[in-house]
C-alpha cells in the first residue's frame, strides 16, 4: 500500500475516499495528527499530513518516528512524500518540481534518527535511500501530466527552523548539494529501517541564500506564496500517478532488516519484539 505524507500547504488529500482517520499512539510516542485510510483511483491509500492539519510542527518538533511506525503498521510498503525545497542550483528554478534520490544530514542531532538502540542493536544500509522504482513511476505520470520533473539531485537536510546564512548555503553547494529542506532526515531514513520503499516530490520555492542577488534572498511569506502555486502542479501529478498501476517496491528495500539485525531476540523485551515485528512485515 502506498503511504502519502503532505507537508506544507498538503494537509489533506483531494478526492479520497475515506474509509477511517484517527490519530495514532505508537511504542515511539504520537503521530503528528489523524493518520487517514481511504481510497483514490482504486488504489488503497494511507494520508499523513506530517506538520499537522494546521500546520502547528516545525520541522524539529514532528516525531519522524512515530509517523513512520504508524504508516508501516496500517500496512504501507510506500511513502510518497511532498515537501518544500531550497534550490542550491541555477539550473533548478523556483515553481521547479525536483525528486532527491542522496541525502546529506546537516541536522544538530536533536531529533531522534533510528528506531534502534535500548539493546535492539541494527545497522541498516542507506547508500542509496530512495526507491528507483518509485521514482520512475513518478517520473512516467509526470510525462503523462505534460510536467518537468528533476531527479537524481542530492537534499541537504538542515536544523531549522530559521533559514540559512549565505555562508551555510554556500558551504552546501560546496558539498554538492543541489537542494535544501528541513524534513526529509530522518523520515527518509526511517522508511528504509522499516522496510519501506521512499522517494519525495520536492517543490522548489527559492534559489537559498546563495547568489549575491539581495533580492533572491526572500521573505519565509514569499516563499510559500510560490510554494501554493506550486502545489497545484504538484497535485495533478499526484492524481496522474494513481491513475495508473503503481510500482512494486525493491525487494532489497522489503528486506532490509534481513542482514542488519545484531542482537539476539531472545534477548529483547515483548515490547521491544512486538514494535520490531511491525518493522520486519
Amino acid at each position: 500500500m502506498l503511504a502519502i505524507i503532505g507537508g506544507t500547504g498538503l494537509y489533506a488529500l483531494p478526492g479520497l475516499k475515506i474509509v477511517s482517520s484517527e490519530h495514532q499512539s505508537t511504542p515511539f510516542g504520537e503521530s503528528s495528527g489523524e493518520l487517514v485510510l481511504g481510497s483514490l483511483h482504486g488504489h488503497e491509500l494511507l494520508f499523513l499530513a506530517r506538520h499537522g492539519k494546521s500546520h502547528r510542527l516545525l520541522p524539529h518538533e514532528i516525531n519522524y518516528r512515530a509517523n513512520i511506525f504508524a504508516l508501516k503498521r496500517a500496512g504501507a510498503t510506500m511513502v510518497l512524500g511532498f515537501s518544500a525545497m531550497g534550490s542550491l542550483d541555477i539550473r533548478f528554478a523556483p515553481g521547479e518540481l525536483v525528486m532527491p534520490s542522496q541525502y546529506m544530514d546537516f541536522t544538530r542531532g536533536r531529533r531522534e534518527q533510528t528506531f534502534f538502540g535500548g539493546g535492539v542493536a541494527a545497522h541498516v544500509s542507506t547508500a542509496n535511500p530512495v526507491s528507483q522504482s518509485l521514482v520512475q513511476a513518478v517520473q512516467a505520470a509526470a510525462a503523462l501530466a505534460n510536467q518537468t520533473i528533476h531527479t537524481g539531485l542530492t537534499y541537504a537536510c538542515v536544523e531549522g527552523p530559521r533559514l540559512g546564512t549565505q555562508a551555510e548555503s554556500r558551504f552546501m553547494r560546496a558539498a554538492n548539494c543541489h537542494l535544501v529542506g528541513m524534513t526529509n532526515v530522518p523520515e527518509v531514513f526511517l522508511a528504509r529501517e522499516a522496510q519501506m520503499a521512499y522517494a519525495t516530490i520536492g517543490m522548489v520555492t527559492d534559489y537559498d541564500c546563495w547568489l549575491e542577488d539581495p533580492s533572491q534572498h526572500v521573505l519565509a511569506s514569499a516563499i510559500f506564496e510560490l510554494y501554493g502555486q506550486t502545489l497545484g502542479r504538484a497535485k495533478q501529478l499526484l492524481d496522474t500517478l494513481l491513475r495508473q498501476p503503481l510500482p512494486v517496491p525493491e525487494t532489497d528495500i522489503r528486506q532490509a532488516l534481513t542482514h542488519a539485525l545484531l542482537c539476539d531476540p531472545s534477548t529483547l523485551s515483548p515490547d521491544q519484539l512486538a514494535w520490531l515485528k511491525v518493522l520486519q512485515r
